[in-house]
């Protein structure tokens, strides 16, 4: 990938998109045609993925433009079903570039096993135990896991917390490093447990990896010239306060803290999803980091910089892999980390980092300017088009009166169909609603 600028993109047919991006990324077209119209799996494979299947769910597999990483161009694949995520997040990547792009870096792929230990009479003496033998564990969560450490990772250190009525919980510190870690962790925990019950006198109870992975962290940064957001007889300044305004609002108040991270999350699940890698942890890690102070914060912060620019910042934790998981299983994972280009987690991390920002711009930029809905109602016009029963370019027609008309709804898209049939359209066409 040497440019992620594909310009008039969206205006492509789906056929003609696939030929452009397979010339981009210098991938078969055939290959990335056959993964794309099967979904990525078969039901057969799914029934033997999870427990009671009856079917497969499809959810749209799209393309994030314009990204500049340290750099370096990317596309990011994104699967999510929200109208206005993918095009928002391209065109704050866009402006971003303006600045030089994304500039970005991440912790070790270090995860915490969490070994508790219930009934500990007396934890001083307990968490002294452990410490002392903290080579000894090490060297037996080692033998527990030795692909990843002929791989390079391992566990590198213990720590022990008193949680208080007799109870300890210890995290081994072990480095990952190209998977997410789940099960290699849980391996950990469970192999250690039973001698740090002896050396702490208490039981042994949880034995898990923490989503909390506060160890393996990334940052991103951008800082944007302010006339490179302008736009509609908008001056550069005044957009920028705007967004700087909304990020002080979700700086004090947890309740617009939820909905600005949302933002966030918009961008950094759809890539997640798309790679093959595990949402619902990295949710739940990006919620807890973002109240470890005690109060919910935002993940992504705006400011002025001191030549007038807007400066963005992010912090969160995502535990990713490039290995392992649904990626051995589901062509489009498969697919969707080769269009990456990244050739280790941390930099799968860092590419996720970036669009996660880019989707929070492009929520603030709207919320500050015109309020969201203005071009999100256009896209969501798009699906109730689509939901009484218009195709092709009846989409198109009927989305443009609805959200001319300011009535996106679904009686309004049924009533500009009838109109359109009426007119000349598929005399055959069902027109349907709820």
């Amino acid at each position: 990938m040497t440019n992620s600028r594909l310009p008039g993109f969206y205006k492509l047919s789906v056929d003609e998109r696939r030929r452009v991006a397979a010339e981009a990324l210098g991938v078969d077209v055939e290959d990335l045609t056959r993964a794309l119209s099967t979904g990525g799996m078969d039901c057969a494979t799914a029934d033997k993925s999870v427990e009671n299947v009856i079917g497969m769910y499809a959810l749209p597999f799209a393309l994030g433009l314009n990204v500049q990483l340290n750099g370096r161009d990317y596309l990011a694949p994104m699967v999510v079903e929200e109208p206005s995520v993918v095009a928002a997040a391209s065109n704050a990547a866009r402006i971003v570039r303006a600045g030089g792009g994304f500039f970005a870096e991440t912790d070790e792929p270090i995860m915490i096993a969490q070994v508790q230990l219930d009934e500990v009479r007396d934890a001083a003496a307990a968490t002294a135990a452990i410490v002392a033998e903290t080579s000894t564990i090490l060297a037996e969560a080692n033998a527990s896991v030795p692909g990843l450490v002929s791989r390079g990772g391992g566990a590198r250190a213990l720590e022990v917390r008193d949680l208080g009525d007799g109870m300890l919980v210890v995290h081994v510190l072990v480095d990952c490093r190209d998977a997410m870690g789940a099960n290699l962790v849980n391996t950990v925990a469970e192999e250690v447990a039973p001698r740090l019950a002896h050396l702490a006198g208490g039981r042994v109870g949880l034995r898990i990896l923490s989503n909390l992975a506060d160890r393996r962290c990334v940052r991103v940064k951008a800082c944007i010239p302010v006339e490179a957001l302008a736009f509609e007889g908008r001056t550069g300044e005044s957009v920028r306060d705007g967004i700087v305004r909304a990020s002080r609002f979700a700086e004090k108040d947890p309740y617009r803290a939820a909905t600005h991270n949302k933002g966030v999350m918009n961008g950094i699940d759809a890539v997640v999803i798309a790679t093959g890698n595990d949402w619902r942890a990295v949710e739940a890690g990006a919620h807890a980091y973002a109240a470890r102070t005690g109060k919910y914060e935002p993940l992504c912060t705006w400011r002025i910089g001191d030549d007038g620019s807007l400066v963005g910042e992010l912090a969160m934790p995502l535990a990713l892999g490039i290995v392992g998981g649904s990626i051995r299983i589901h062509g489009c994972a498969r697919l969707g980390l080769e269009m990456t280009g990244v050739q280790s987690a941390a930099e799968l991390a860092m590419l996720i980092g970036c669009v996660g920002m880019a989707s929070n711009l492009a929520a603030l930029r709207a919320l500050a300017t015109d309020g969201i809905q203005r071009g999100h109602m256009l896209l969501h016009a798009r699906t109730v088009a689509i939901a009484v029963g218009a195709r092709g370019q009846q989409v198109e027609e009927v989305a443009a009166e609805i959200h001319a008309r300011g009535e996106v709804t679904v009686e309004a898209a049924r009533r500009a169909l009838l109109r359109l049939v009426a007119a000349g359209g598929d005399a055959g066409l069902a027109v349907g609603g709820e």
